[in-house]
């Protein structure tokens, strides 16, 4: 075999914590952890892509204990436990290593750096450039000659000048340096007192660690002086700790290390258990419309124009026309579409080719046109995307289309038919990761988009992208497009392999057009009520601190944790204080709970003063500010991509958890109001995670008692405590309806004894009376669990995936919490897919029936809608026919109703 010509080490312990690190979680269908397998991998595949080496190695620590801890036994004793989730990742990795057809080198009692050096000497002897791919300081003092580093994060070479510059000294001394300097990380003692600055200026001036040592006593300082003299012996310890071993008995040689190609039958079958779609598209091992897609940004050279004459603007409308779909995406001025003015539109009609059209840049005195390069008018603009944008022929596909939609809507332009990648990784991924077009590009393309920040800034200084330079901006602007496109390409083939077609097709997509109704249209608060509202709620928090500082003695910051828990456990002494790593007490709302329990006056007023500051801060003030000045109508945003049941979140403001069971909630909501002449009607579903379980779990009895309308929870009552039903003590009810929404929600008996406040081995003995009656629950209970372990998610009653990733945890707390998801997110799953289902046929039945109330908010379980007051009763049939018809259960489905000029009284 020929000689080595350029060998690549690869530090793969250092690989792995970077994947890991940076990546999101990410499970496999399993439920297994793989995000740290899936950056390893995609690292792997582009470091060999890009390389001309012809022998390459992966590296790896083969155990924790090498020869170091046998001549100091506390070496690494202080790095703490590998992370839960990646334990079980560690196999994986090799297993990856072995697919794409590398060599893996571990040796038991050394460290891969000791085996990275010995392969660097050999290699180098041969002749060959050595490239040792990590960005750990411990390995520079192999640089040298032919051999440097390349650090694969920051795709830099690291040479001799780099070592200097990082150790302050030459490669073949930061083993001197490192011996005095110690190494906290690695538990390397070194020398106290001593930094690697100080320690690379000594080495300077008296040549290596052993003439330091010697003419010790010659340091004019005298602290040094003494620290060199009394652990010498610590420093030369320390240099045989991190004095890198290049004599390992490896057994491998560099023939070994042959670059070959992997094996497609051995890579396809790895990569598709571990669920990396996106790497078989690009390894062209997918279908072939996933590989013509999703390539690299880096393996296709992008197109991007600067459009700014009417030509070459129908010249890509044109090219739009005749692909068939296009990527749109809408740069802007403010991130709320409603007050958002349109700066310009990008779009892409095949990978790698796009263009953005600024309509609305200007110069830094805030003059159109003058001080910037020519743009086109941004009325013509708009005329002439306007067939485009409403061709029934030509799919527009947008990440985070509701938001563009919203913003053309302003300039009255309607965008139809749609589709939304962030909305299609959702229905497809859930909760596994996030679905912000940053990270699907890092998942699914391995690319880093060029960030919001570099062209605006950030902070004080930031700027809005009106005055970014057109010329600046395009690349930023038509990447969005293009990526959008080329995720698409992605995802899109997945819902039919994946049986996601249908809540894709019939529940989310055509739900975006409607949340862009909803959020167009906003809902109206009284501002002067607010107003007054805050400025009640600051006298009263005002009264509050008042009376907190008169109970605990002195003033202090109530807010403040730390003083909060000084005052609570070290001046009055109250029980049950407990300092966390930080050295502070502990004083969340449930310590504070416990101990108003025990009639501790102090953290009772302390959980009031903390209400009406949330409810002030994060509603009253907020909502004021959020109104619009000239319609006071709030208009929240709707996300269909956020919560891993399926449900809607609002936010900016979120109007989804202000309370309802308290009278400062029901005032907050009495300032939503209706426009002259309507009202508003609230139309909320009656037990629907109840009547859901009574579907699933099949119970006959609970099936009855909601055939016949009866009290749920006085039957409960009855069945699990022998009440009779007639003349029901009321706290057994209530300890029935605790438990039934409990079992939901997989409660424990500390839990429900919290609940109701009684002893937890009475509750124990509630849940199993009622488990005992209604043994149907434990079954679906164990079945949901059983599910979510085999599959790593559970499914909805219309087959959304809720995933559950911790299910298979080592760590009981994230294990527990997973296996409680899995028991109610089919519940709540399927009452987010069956309200999801109603919103989309209302709009068409309030039109049929000629009615104009329309909708607009969403709230966990009930609709909003702002009705003329002449059609009151028409609309709520409708309402009510239409929400109870939106699912075929073994339960009636119950939806009530009511009506008033304010939120709060139609609740």
């Amino acid at each position: 075999m020929e000689t080595p010509r350029h060998v690549f080490l690869v530090d793969g312990s250092g690989y792995i914590f970077r994947a890991f690190h940076g990546l999101p979680v990410m499970t496999r269908p399993d439920g297994t952890p793989v995000n740290a397998v899936y950056g390893f991998t995609t690292m792997l595949l582009r470091l060999v892509e890009d390389t001309d080496a012809d022998r390459i190695a992966i590296i790896f620590d083969a155990a924790r204990a090498t020869f170091r801890n046998e001549i100091y036994p506390d070496y690494k004793a202080n790095r703490d436990a590998p992370p839960e989730d990646l334990i079980p990742q560690f196999a994986i990795i090799r297993e990856a290593v072995e697919a794409l057809n590398l060599p893996s080198i571990e040796l038991p009692g050394f460290e891969a750096d000791d085996i990275i050096a010995t392969y660097a000497r050999r290699a180098a002897g041969q002749g060959a450039a050595v490239t040792i791919v990590s960005s750990d300081k411990d390995l520079m003092q192999l640089v040298g000659g032919s051999v440097s580093m390349h650090d694969p994060m920051k795709n830099r070479r690291i040479g001799e000048q780099e070592v200097r510059e990082r150790f302050g000294v030459p490669p073949d001394k930061v083993v001197d340096v490192q011996a005095l300097a110690g190494d906290s990380s690695d538990n390397v003692p070194g020398v106290p007192g001593i930094g690697v600055k100080t320690a690379a200026q000594l080495i300077t001036e008296y040549g290596d660690l052993d003439s330091l040592l010697a003419r010790a006593e010659q340091i004019r300082q005298p602290k040094r002086r003494q620290s060199l003299i009394e652990f010498a012996d610590q420093a030369r310890l320390s240099r045989e700790l991190v004095l890198l071993r290049d004599d390992a008995p490896v057994e491998a040689d560099l023939d070994a290390f042959e670059v070959r190609r992997p094996d497609p039958t051995i890579l396809r079958p790895f990569l598709e258990k571990q669920g990396f779609r996106s790497i078989l598209a690009r390894l062209g091992l997918g279908t072939t419309e996933n590989a013509s897609s999703s390539a690299s940004l880096a393996a296709v050279t992008a197109d991007y124009e600067l459009v700014t004459e009417m030509p070459r603007l129908r010249h890509w409308i044109d090219e739009a026309f005749e692909a068939g779909k296009v990527a749109i995406d809408t740069e802007t001025d403010n991130l709320r579409a409603q007050q958002a003015n349109l700066i310009g539109i990008s779009l892409a009609t095949a990978p790698g080719r796009a263009c953005y059209i600024p309509v609305g840049h200007i110069d830094g005195d805030g003059l159109l046109g003058d001080g910037v390069p020519r743009q086109l008018p941004r009325e013509g603009v708009l005329e002439a995307l306007a067939g485009l944008l409403a061709d029934p022929a030509v799919l527009k596909i947008g990440q985070n289309i509701k938001y563009d939609m919203e913003v053309l809507a302003k300039y009255g332009f309607h965008v139809d038919p749609i589709d939304d990648t962030m909305v299609l990784s959702y229905v497809l991924d859930g909760s596994a990761h996030g679905h912000g077009m940053d990270e699907l590009a890092k998942i699914h393309l391995d690319h880093d988009c060029i960030s919001y920040e570099s062209l605006c800034g950030k902070g004080r200084n930031a700027i809005t992208f009106d005055k970014v330079p057109p010329e600046k901006a395009l690349d930023y602007a038509a990447e969005d497009a293009d990526v959008t496109l080329r995720l698409y390409g992605i995802l899109r083939p997945r819902l039919r392999e994946e049986g996601m077609t249908r809540v894709h097709e019939t529940i989310e997509r055509p739900l975006t057009p409607l949340l862009v109704a909803m959020e167009n249209a906003g809902i109206k608060v009284d501002v002067a009520a607010l107003k007054a509202l805050s400025t009640d709620f600051a006298g009263r928090i005002s009264d509050l601190a008042r009376e907190i500082h008169g109970i605990a003695g002195e003033t202090f910051n109530i807010g403040s944790p730390k003083q909060l828990g000084e005052i609570l456990f070290d001046r009055l002494g109250l029980p049950g204080g407990k300092k966390g790593s930080n050295g502070a007490y502990a004083t969340h709302a449930t310590i504070l709970e416990d101990l108003r329990a025990q009639g501790h006056e102090l953290p009772a007023r302390v959980l009031d003063w903390r209400q009406l500051s949330k409810l002030r801060s994060t509603y009253t003030e907020t909502l004021a500010a959020a109104a619009d000045p000239g319609t006071h109508r709030i208009h929240s945003s709707f996300s269909q991509t956020v919560a891993g049941t399926g449900r809607l979140s609002s936010n900016d403001p979120n109007l989804q958890n202000i309370p309802v069971r308290t009278e400062e909630g029901r005032r907050i909501r009495r300032a939503f109001v209706a426009e002259p002449g309507h009202v508003l009607m609230s139309a909320d579903y009656s037990q629907i995670e109840l009547r859901l379980l009574a579907h699933v779990a099949e119970i006959d009895t609970l099936r009855q008692a909601f055939d016949e309308n009866r009290d749920i929870h006085a039957i409960t009552a009855s069945q699990v405590f022998g009440e009779p039903v007639e003349g029901m003590d009321p706290n057994t009810r209530r300890r029935a309806k605790a438990i039934n929404f409990g079992i939901i929600y997989g409660i424990s008996a500390f839990g429900l004894s919290r609940q109701l406040a009684v002893p937890r081995h009475q509750a124990r003995d509630y849940i199993e009376a009622y488990f005992e009656r209604y043994p149907g629950i434990l079954d679906y209970m164990e079945r949901a669990k059983e599910f979510a372990r085999a599959n790593g998610y559970v499914p909805t009653i219309f087959g959304r995936k809720c995933r559950t990733p911790h299910i298979a945890d080592r760590n009981s707390a994230r294990r527990s919490f997973a296996e409680r998801a899995a028991i109610n997110a089919p519940l709540q799953g399927s009452a987010a897919d069956i309200i999801k289902r109603a919103m989309l046929r209302l709009p068409g039945a309030l039109a049929v029936a000629g009615l104009r109330g329309r909708m607009l908010l969403q709230v966990h379980d009930e609709l909003v809608f702002e009705v003329p007051e002449d059609e009151i009763e028409a609309t709520r049939k409708i309402v009510r026919r239409t929400m109870e018809g939106a699912a075929a259960l073994a339960v009636p489905l119950v939806v009530d109703t009511g009506i008033a000029d304010n939120w709060a009284d139609a609740h």
